[in-house]
């Protein structure tokens, strides 16, 4: 499979957009020595740059690739990681390590933003949505050392920039999903289900702020704001979970902070 992916991406020109400086840098991050640049270079090119000459391919398709090799690898090691765990527990530590904001970071850990090529448009500043453009890069390049250094290589990535760095910071052990952690609790306590009130609207039309209590048995256990009915159910949520007995809090994935 590599080695058809390498063919594939070989017969296109070769673009030396990266400075041999650029390129030791990127061999040192990555432990591998580059075969095909050009891998690189489409790894690193966002789609608002491609109407330049030089640029002929966006990173979306190794983007497609790196996803798929990042849910694999991160899969494998947390089913290794975590012998004891269930599949609800490993799906939910999963999306921790997968998501945009984890892959953000990761970007941020290997300053990725000195290799990605951006349109004339996006290089005047840093807009709303660039930690996506980082976050999709670091996908993109997944792919790319996949295909032009091997399987080994790209676990090893992930484990250095992703896995051990999120380990270490505990993301193993949050769930973020604060309506689930109230619903499981509930569940385990045997109490009855959480309802998520509506109990206010506020601001104009095209900037409303909702406000959600949650109610469990009649009583009110948190109260949330947010711009959406949906926000404001989490942050009700995770004020609920703050009123939870401290004996209780075994029912929950929460950060151990001790």
């Amino acid at each position: 499979m590599i080695s058809f992916l390498s063919k594939y991406f070989g017969k296109r020109k070769s673009i030396k957009l990266l400075t041999k400086k650029k390129l030791k840098l990127l061999e040192d991050l990555i432990h591998a020595k580059v075969s095909n640049p050009q891998i690189f270079v489409e790894a690193f090119t966002h789609r608002s740059a491609i109407d330049h000459d030089k640029f002929k391919e966006s990173n979306e398709r190794l983007e497609f690739l790196g996803d798929a090799l990042l849910g694999f690898i991160i899969g494998e090691a947390l089913f290794t990681a975590f012998p004891e765990e269930d599949e609800g527990f490993l799906t939910k530590i999963r999306s921790n390590f997968v998501n945009k904001s984890a892959l953000y970071d990761c970007a941020r850990r290997i300053n990725l933003l000195q290799f990605i090529f951006v349109g004339a448009e996006l290089n005047t500043g840093i807009p709303n949505g660039f930690k996506t453009i980082l976050a999709d890069g670091v996908e993109a390049l997944l792919g790319a050392i996949y295909i032009d250094c091997g399987m080994e290589k790209t676990k090893q990535f992930i484990r250095q920039f992703i896995i051990e760095p999120n380990l270490k910071l505990g993301m193993h052990l949050i769930d973020a999903n604060f309506k689930s952690q109230v619903l499981e609790y509930t569940q385990a306590a045997r109490i009855e289900s959480p309802k998520y009130i509506v109990a206010g609207e506020s601001g104009p039309e095209h900037d409303r702020e909702f406000t959600v209590q949650l109610k469990i048995g009649g009583k009110i256990w948190g109260e949330g704001k947010g711009k959406s009915k949906k926000s404001a159910e989490q942050e009700a949520a995770k004020h609920a979970l703050q009123a939870i007995p401290e004996e209780n809090q075994k029912y929950l994935h929460k950060l151990d902070l001790n």
